[in-house]
């Protein structure tokens, strides 16, 4: 794959609707991972088409290999879309790379007021934050970034890059934060803050007063690249591209509120302008990783392997549906612009995608930390509205069958309580295990674990499941 290689491509394979020759660089990403390549990648190629200002610079300074791939194919690389009708995509929006001991030429795009966005997918670990979503002072790399030189965080750059906008009297870019953290944001700007006043007290309120940061919220399930996908590409290009991605049909990319004159038409290529991030985050939350957790811990007691295995039992896609339509839905707020019934379907039709493999064994880790949030959050709405909480401890009851079984048979939980579950699990009744697993203040909070009616109707899903009558609650 190259521009010298782009026009005797096949027919069938989207091209860029731009000359990358004419592409000027007005993004640097941060991390460009699959994830990116697949996801904020594809707006900007899509924006490129109509406006040449907002080609990407892809940074990772830590490894090489993305950007030795881009640099190798002059920035070109195929997007295979995953769906029941497949399709690809050539995407040419990187139009510069930078791996390690690029550092200075970070610094002067950073510094260059055409870039007028900074975006990042560094994961959630990469904004060195504690567990309070502050900066964390101590972390290596901030302690390293208060001692001067180079910087070794993305805050560390962010705070260089604006520092050096203000000194020359420029704009300061606006930093858009792709990870899966809540306000995430909010959360990216308070740490820029923090790390800027440690270095000069003004460039803080400068930056304060002048700096977007709006949160986001990220959704396409986008599989890793492996040797099948590298192999299927090249037969239908005819030619090699060892920096593919793929990624389910499906995307999603919702910003809150900015000003930046002139900038980007992110909207209309498809991304979701709102004043209510979080809103469309408690959906996502509530509705699709719900869902998921619920399908994972039922299809895995029914036996099943995938997500498209759950969606392919009738009962058990009807119970999902009755769960999200019945249960979630009606205990969310309003958001405007979100249909939360419309968006359940598209997220069930989303599981349904067979050519999505997505391991029900692997949306089980961590239950332990995912179900309050997923799952518990509803349930606490629904006793607080005096709802009924009876299908709502179905999924609940089932982790709960699925940590015993595990702990039963010797195997590993992948859970940060895992040592703790096995040994409330170890040699209880259905009665209980029930009641000891409840009693995990980390879990669930006193409304939901003193909740009479909830405790009920755990303790009998969890006798029926061991009990192997799973029809009989997918019947609920």
């Amino acid at each position: 794959m190259s521009l010298e290689t782009l026009g005797g491509l096949p027919g069938a394979i989207a091209k860029p609707a731009y000359d990358p020759a004419r592409v000027a660089t007005g993004v640097v990403h941060f991390g460009p991972g699959a994830f990116h390549r697949a996801h904020q990648a594809s707006y900007f190629d899509s924006v490129l088409a109509e406006d040449p200002r907002w080609g990407i610079a892809a940074v990772s300074l830590r490894s090489g290999g993305t950007v030795e791939a881009l640099a190798a194919q002059d920035g070109l690389y195929t997007l295979a879309v995953l769906d029941r009708e497949p399709s690809m995509r050539v995407i040419g929006a990187h139009r510069t790379w930078i791996g390690p001991g690029g550092g200075a030429q970070v610094a002067a795009l950073l510094a260059n007021p055409q870039v007028r966005i900074v975006t990042s997918t560094v994961t959630e670990k990469g904004y060195c934050l504690a567990g309070d979503g502050t900066l964390d002072m101590s972390h290596p790399d901030i302690v390293a970034d208060l001692q001067g030189g180079e910087p070794r965080s993305f805050v560390g750059w962010l705070v260089q890059g604006l520092a050096a906008r203000r000194a020359a009297g420029a704009a300061p870019f606006m930093v858009l934060c792709c990870d899966n953290l809540s306000g995430n944001g909010g959360k990216l700007r308070a740490a820029t803050i923090a790390l800027a006043a440690q270095r000069d007290p003004d460039l803080a309120k400068w930056i304060a007063g002048t700096a977007a940061f709006p949160d986001t919220m990220v959704d396409s399930i986008t599989p890793a690249s492996d040797d099948a996908l590298y192999a299927k590409v090249a037969a239908e290009l005819g030619v090699e591209d060892r920096a593919t991605v793929q990624r389910e049909a499906f995307t999603q990319w919702v910003i809150g509120p900015y000003t930046l004159a002139d900038g980007p038409d992110l909207a209309g290529a498809g991304a979701t302008l709102t004043s209510d991030v979080g809103g469309y985050e408690r959906a996502k939350l509530r509705i699709l990783n719900g869902l998921h957790s619920s399908l994972a811990y039922l299809g895995l007691a029914m036996g099943l392997e995938t997500v498209a295995d759950a969606m392919g039992e009738p009962a058990l896609a009807a119970f999902a549906e009755r769960l999200a339509l019945q249960d979630i839905v009606p205990v969310l707020d309003p958001v405007a612009g979100l249909d939360h019934a419309a968006y359940t379907q598209a997220v069930l039709t989303r599981f349904r995608n067979p050519a999505i493999r997505h391991l029900l064994s692997q949306i089980a880790w961590d239950g332990s930390q995912k179900l309050p949030y997923r799952l518990l959050d509803t349930t606490a709405a629904a006793i607080r509205s005096g709802r009924p909480v009876d299908r709502l401890a179905v999924p609940v009851a089932a982790w709960m069958h699925f940590v015993a079984r595990r702990a039963a048979a010797g195997e590993k939980i992948t859970d940060p309580l895992a040592g703790q579950l096995a040994d409330a699990a170890a040699g209880t009744s259905p009665d209980q295990l029930a009641g000891r697993l409840l009693a995990f203040e980390s879990v669930f909070r006193p409304e939901i674990a003193g909740h009479a009616g909830f405790r009920a109707a755990v303790a009998g899903a969890v006798r029926a499941l061991a009990e192997g009558r799973v029809g009989a609650l997918l019947a609920r």
